[in-house]
């Protein structure tokens, strides 16, 4: 006989050996408590393991993938792909709130829909898997249904704040983007923005929307601000 649990897998595109590890998964505290005759545990330790297995297999996914950005932009794109609203768009994709068993009182108040608790019932589904069927199948179903699902700006470099971030440390300089053109048809416009520090024009971009084109001005103004003082002379290694 067919039941939830098959479903939840078929969803999910796993087959787990262990019912017994899956269920709890998808088991709050509040719903033990209320079964405290049972030998069944929640989910919190699985949540707490699913969640280091779900940071490091973003953080090789993105080494591997992105040569180009340094430390401090991976660990942007990393905490914005794990970070508790995508966690909970992942799980209610895959319809993880279906399953979830709550206490009575959780469940009057509202508890199968509040973000915190969908996000740890994702992670504790990905340490189950993990602790069960091990770091490759793991990996397979973060692939298909976190890195496979991410928004194309989530994981492009953030120019922007990283050029906040370098302005900030020159005490006294501002830093404002304006739009300076707009050319093309409405069906294909293209903005052309320029970001000043201070006085001077620091970077000019385009792009397709106003948020494309400062992305570009301030990666402009970036290679600016690392190029070396004119009429340095690079150091022999």
């Amino acid at each position: 006989m067919r039941t939830q649990w098959d479903e939840l897998q078929e969803r999910a595109g796993v087959q787990f050996e262990s019912p017994a590890l899956l269920k709890q998964a998808f088991t709050h505290a509040s719903y033990r408590n209320e079964h405290r005759k049972s030998t069944m545990e929640d989910n919190e330790r699985l949540e707490f393991l699913g969640d280091a297995v779900l940071e490091l297999l973003v953080s090789e996914h993105l080494y591997r993938t992105r040569p180009d950005l340094p430390e401090g932009e991976l660990t942007r794109i990393r905490a914005a792909i794990v970070c508790e609203p995508a966690l909970v768009r992942f799980a209610r994709k895959l319809g993880f709130h279906q399953y979830v068993r709550l206490g009575k009182g959780e469940e009057r108040s509202g508890g199968r829909e509040r973000p915190a608790l969908l996000a740890d019932v994702f992670e504790a589904f990905i340490g189950a898997l993990y602790l069960e069927q091990g770091l490759e199948v793991a990996r397979k179903f973060v692939n298909d249904h976190v890195l496979a699902e991410l928004h194309p700006e989530t994981v492009q470099p953030d120019f922007k704040t990283t050029l906040q971030e370098r302005v900030q440390q020159r005490a006294g300089r501002d830093l404002r983007y304006e739009i300076v053109e707009e050319r093309g048809p409405a069906h294909a416009k293209e903005f052309v923005a320029r970001v000043w520090v201070g006085d001077t024009v620091m970077g000019t971009g385009t792009g397709r929307s106003k948020k494309e084109a400062e992305q570009n001005a301030a990666r402009s103004a970036l290679s600016v601000l690392s190029a070396p003082p004119h009429g340095t002379v690079p150091k022999s290694p």
